[in-house]
């Protein structure tokens, strides 16, 4: 499946909301394409996101202490959420019959219609812009990622783009099965015969996600760089403190061997106490892995930590890097010669 975004400027040839319902229509009929729409600005582009402040039905008083909220807005056409894959929960979506001699409609999201109405159905409700311009919401679609993938629940209101053409660049949104060449073919054969001065600019769903996922994967190597190397100290430190405590105590374990002590007792003896002291910090490790859930969501996207995948991987791996430090150490315990030792002495 690709998702292409052809981004056009303002042409001369046809008026602008012609021009913009004839290139969402021929777009959807081109053959591969199972859904077309326009939005104004693309999600989790540079130029996105715009907000607008938004007040209750009646208000009069547009000061910022008397909004309900700052929401995005955007300005899309029918037929964007099916290209964008955005599930309508209630009402209608945008059509165009929703233009600038009609009353002002919306389609807002999930967040925006619980913060502004509760547990009351949004669909029928209105809200008022700064100035007074009253809306009517027609429809309510599921939440998105607007500005960055780590975001929390956002609000957000979508306004027919005949109705609200504020921006003089259209993203032409294309969702098909057909190779992202084949599209753009198409495409760039579909504006020659709409206006062949418009530029066009095709961008694979991938090609938009790179930027928006930067961050993360920055992050995401800068943490196992740090894990790789808390690895490397964990066992150093805990092949140190063996090897220390096997040192310190060969006589006591040579005396153990000799009177015969089993190989479990003789192992406890030599490296239980740093084993003891890798389950403790392992055990600190998680916990406080899980009170910094909310910072590592910010920073990695789909981040869990208290996935039980996640925790059962991290005991593992402590367990592992534990008993591999240790396994040096512990062999010379298990290896000790009662009879040297004396000679020694």
């Amino acid at each position: 499946m690709s998702t292409l975004n052809a981004r056009a400027a303002r042409g001369k040839k046809l008026p602008r909301s012609l021009r913009t319902r004839r290139v969402a229509e021929e777009a959807a009929q081109i053959p591969g394409v199972s859904s077309a729409g326009l939005i104004d600005r693309v999600m989790l582009d540079n130029d996105c996101c715009g907000t607008e402040s938004v007040f209750r039905q009646g208000t009069t008083d547009f000061r910022s202490s008397q909004e309900s909220f700052d929401a995005h807005n955007f300005s899309v056409s029918p037929g964007y959420f099916a290209a964008a894959g955005t599930h309508l929960l209630a009402g209608r979506d945008i059509s165009w019959h929703d233009g600038s001699n009609t009353p002002r409609v919306a389609v807002v999201n999930a967040t925006f219609a619980h913060l502004l109405f509760g547990n009351t159905p949004a669909v029928g409700q209105h809200f008022e812009l700064f100035g007074g311009s009253l809306h009517e919401i027609v429809g309510v679609v599921e939440d998105g990622k607007y500005e960055m993938l780590t975001e929390a629940p956002q609000p957000a209101m979508f306004f027919p783009l005949v109705q609200e053409m504020n921006s003089n660049d259209t993203a032409l949104v294309v969702r098909s099965t057909l190779p992202p060449v084949d599209v753009a073919v198409a495409l760039n054969r579909m504006m020659d015969g709409i206006d062949p001065n418009l530029p066009l600019t095709v961008r694979t769903w991938p090609d938009v996600l790179d930027l928006a996922l930067f961050p993360a994967r920055a992050a995401t190597g800068a943490l196992a760089i740090m894990g790789l190397l808390a690895a490397m100290l964990a066992v150093t430190g805990i092949f140190g403190m063996a090897a220390y405590s096997v040192n310190r105590r060969m006589k006591e374990l040579g005396i153990r061997v000799a009177l015969g002590a089993q190989r479990v007792r003789l192992m406890n003896a030599a490296i239980g106490r740093p084993i003891v002291l890798l389950c403790a910090g392992s055990g600190l490790g998680l916990v406080a892995g899980i009170f910094a859930t909310g910072l590592l969501r910010q920073i990695v996207y789909q981040a869990n930590p208290v996935d039980p995948a996640v925790l059962g991987g991290a005991v593992f791996t402590m367990a592992l890097l534990g008993f591999g430090a240790s396994a040096i150490p512990a062999r010379r315990a298990l290896s000790i010669d009662p009879s040297s030792l004396m000679r020694e002495e």
